[in-house]
């Protein structure tokens, strides 16, 4: 019997290759490897997209968060609030600027931080929070932002696994995540609802003054060739994975449809699966399922795991250890994080993508139900 794997990039590939193809071609026939016309128009459709008045392309996603951090002008020892329940890249730039993070515990049900848990960790040295958008659906934006200005604090969202989702504001306006900081991040790893075929990234804001700053960090801190005003990196989105990017960004609203009917779905298969909690929604914000991640309540998640392996059936914990646990970080947290502690013992993620079937979800859903018989 085939495996199934948790993303089946060839066969998306395989519908859109014609346009990936020619986009491609297109830009090998240019020899504009590094920047130019492929690169400004993707800024220019995905600031479009998105509803952001500015787009910096650059590397990959922690390039996004490090050069958004280097534009604030943060000093060493300033507090930056995150999700201890957090892959490590946030955490990591923090700390690789000489920046303290101050990690929090997150909700047990939609697994994101919580704005009274950000409130509460706030001191005379925070300067920065960077909420962390998870699996595919946004954090309490709204009430952190209102916590954000009581404090004069900066936002910068990391939204590398929900790029597409609508925040739904209580005057009943929306706004694509993102854009609702004072900066948004994002990756466009190939797995992530919105790849290219290698690795890329991308910084959003309104506020002009900081675009001007964080392009010129991107490009060694020059605004004028060989001319270099401030300490920058070298972080580049290269023109092929720009003009694939074009052509997914074409399709993103569908891709988002396709998973979030996935999504459905695998909550109607596994509705009567007792010892499963499936993804919880949460008012204020569409979920574009980058992951479908389960909550597993009877202590056997890794069990599950290995019969799932054992059948040819691909799952993957997000994450085993809090951030804090983390060898690199066990000198910055003493205290346990109840539910960042409980969801790293539970928390097993399904096959999602766009390419899922009825059939795939059957036999992924079938395994487990005969697990737990």
């Amino acid at each position: 019997m085939n495996k199934i794997p948790m993303v089946d990039l060839n066969s998306q590939y395989a519908r859109l290759k014609n346009e990936i193809d020619t986009a491609i071609q297109d830009v090998l026939d240019s020899s504009q490897f590094i920047g130019g016309d492929v690169v400004r128009q993707f800024e220019i459709s995905l600031a479009d997209y998105l509803g952001s008045k500015h787009v910096i392309s650059c590397a990959n996603g922690t390039d996004a968060i490090q050069i958004a951090l280097m534009s604030l002008d943060l000093t060493r020892g300033d507090e930056v609030i995150i999700p201890s329940f957090n892959y490590i890249s946030t955490a990591e730039v923090v700390a690789l600027l000489g920046l303290t993070p101050v990690m929090i515990d997150v909700d047990e049900k939609h697994y994101n931080c919580t704005a009274k848990a950000i409130e509460e960790a706030i001191t005379t040295k925070t300067k920065a929070i960077v909420p962390v958008h998870l699996f595919g659906q946004s954090s309490p934006m709204e009430e952190i932002m209102f916590i954000a200005k009581k404090h004069q604090l900066h936002v910068i969202e990391d939204n590398a696994q929900s790029i597409g989702a609508n925040y739904h504001f209580e005057n009943e306006t929306t706004k694509k995540t993102g854009t609702i900081g004072h900066i948004g991040c994002t990756s466009f790893f190939p797995t992530k609802n919105l790849g290219c075929f290698g690795d890329g990234g991308a910084i959003m804001t309104d506020d002009e003054q900081l675009a001007n700053k964080m392009r010129m960090i991107a490009k060694h801190g020059q605004k004028k060739k060989y001319h270099h005003d401030l300490v920058g990196c070298n972080s580049r989105l290269d023109a092929i994975q720009a003009a694939v990017l074009n052509v997914k960004l074409r399709h993103l609203e569908s891709f988002i449809q396709k998973r979030q009917e996935a999504a459905l779905r695998y909550d109607e298969l596994l509705s009567d699966i007792t010892s499963v909690n499936v993804p919880q929604g949460v008012s204020w914000s569409d979920h574009v399922y980058h992951q479908y991640t389960l909550h597993i309540l009877n202590g056997h998640r890794d069990e599950l795991q290995n019969h799932l392996a054992s059948v040819g059936i691909a799952s993957a914990v997000y994450y085993p250890l809090p951030l804090y646990k983390q060898p690199v970080f066990s000198d910055y947290q003493t205290v346990e994080h109840e539910h960042a502690e409980v969801l790293c013992k539970r928390v097993l993620s399904l096959p999602m993508h766009t390419e899922m079937t009825m059939d795939i979800q059957e036999r992924i859903v079938g395994e487990i139900i005969a697990f737990f018989s």
